[in-house]
């Protein structure tokens, strides 16, 4: 007879949902994980797309028809990933701060790129922009 290769697991009694974990099996007790605020989706999200957009920012600054490099280039080459993820992963207090500059950077390089590459950004702002506002609703 073959051996079965995948076998079937041993369902495991249901546990009740509390909020300490640790009561349950007589250890010490431990809070249960806080869920992550709504704007840290938003946020995330900000720099998953500012990210990106950098990517094609830099691609395109070492293309064989390159754009001319100016301040709005670099910029856009080189701040909003950065700003972002600062936004996304810093404690609530340093994201509050790093939220609106990362948003004021968007924008003033968006504006001096806006025939080029400044266009690609407009969805990172987007969401930084939600995000942000999210972000001082919830300290609130």
């Amino acid at each position: 007879m073959i051996p079965d290769p995948f076998p079937r697991r041993m369902s495991r009694p249901a546990v009740a949902a509390t909020p300490m974990s640790g009561s349950a099996a007589g250890g010490a007790d431990v809070p249960a994980a806080a869920a992550a605020p709504a704007s840290w989706r938003w946020r995330r999200a900000a720099l998953l797309l500012s990210g990106a957009a950098q990517l094609i920012t830099i691609s395109a600054l070492q293309s064989p028809d390159p754009l001319a490099v100016t301040w709005a280039s670099l910029l856009l080459a080189v701040a909003p990933a950065p700003l972002a993820a600062l936004a996304a992963f810093a404690p609530a207090r340093v994201a509050r701060l790093a939220a609106p500059l990362a948003a004021v950077v968007m924008v003033a390089a968006i504006a001096g790129e806006i025939a080029h590459i400044g266009l690609f950004f407009v969805p990172a702002l987007a969401a930084m922009a939600v995000g942000g506002v999210m972000l001082w609703r919830e300290g609130s």
